[in-house]
């Protein structure tokens, strides 16, 4: 089960974006994933829960995070795998995490916040709530957007998680991330060619 957890070791670049619903994660993902011409691992949660939806007329109950986190996971390292150079995350399991513990009174599985730790990425994107909220089957809580949005900064910093905060429209976005992504790649490139030399 822990194993099931655990990020597999890849040489790319890992970018999570982060926050709450509605705050426009997806369309960069895609965005970010089309400039760099790699693929991005979406959300598995949201497939999870609308097939949930669909069948019993329930959302997520906190029995079903362990299965949404294994379920993100295997998502993951299997599209790191095909990744170029950059992996685009929609989500990833700290994420998981902070709806656990906002939902859920606190309450967070072992396995689930020991993953969340100790998963590595190079940066998260974290997403301002500036932008309209759109509602949906599985959406709720449009009135604590600011709580929900202190709350992912907050566990950011609480596990020391190199992050950058995106605010402004689509364009402004996308042009901040990449100037940071590209920052990260030419490091990572200077690294491993010194590394070479010596």
């Amino acid at each position: 089960m822990e194993k099931k957890l655990k990020q597999k070791p890849i040489n790319v670049v890992k970018v999570v974006l982060f926050g709450p619903e509605s705050t426009g994660k997806t369309t960069l993902s895609e965005h970010l994933a089309r400039h760099y011409n790699t693929v991005w691992a979406p959300e598995f949660a949201r497939d999870y829960l609308q097939k949930k939806w669909n069948n019993e007329r329930k959302t997520c109950e906190a029995k079903d995070l362990l299965p949404i986190a294994i379920g993100q996971m295997k998502l993951e390292n299997k599209l790191a795998l095909k990744a170029d150079k950059v992996l685009i995350c929609d989500t990833d399991l700290l994420e998981t995490k902070v709806y656990s513990q906002e939902f859920y009174g606190g309450f967070v599985d072992e396995l689930l916040d020991k993953a969340a730790y100790e998963n590595q990425y190079d940066l998260y994107l974290l997403t301002y709530i500036d932008t309209p909220w759109e509602a949906d089957d599985l959406r709720d809580r449009p009135e604590q957007r600011l709580e929900m949005f202190n709350a992912f900064e907050q566990s950011l910093i609480d596990h020391n998680k190199p992050y950058l905060l995106l605010k402004g429209n689509k364009e402004t976005r996308l042009k901040k991330a990449v100037t940071a992504i590209d920052k990260i790649i030419a490091q990572k490139e200077n690294l491993h060619s010194y590394t070479k030399k010596n």
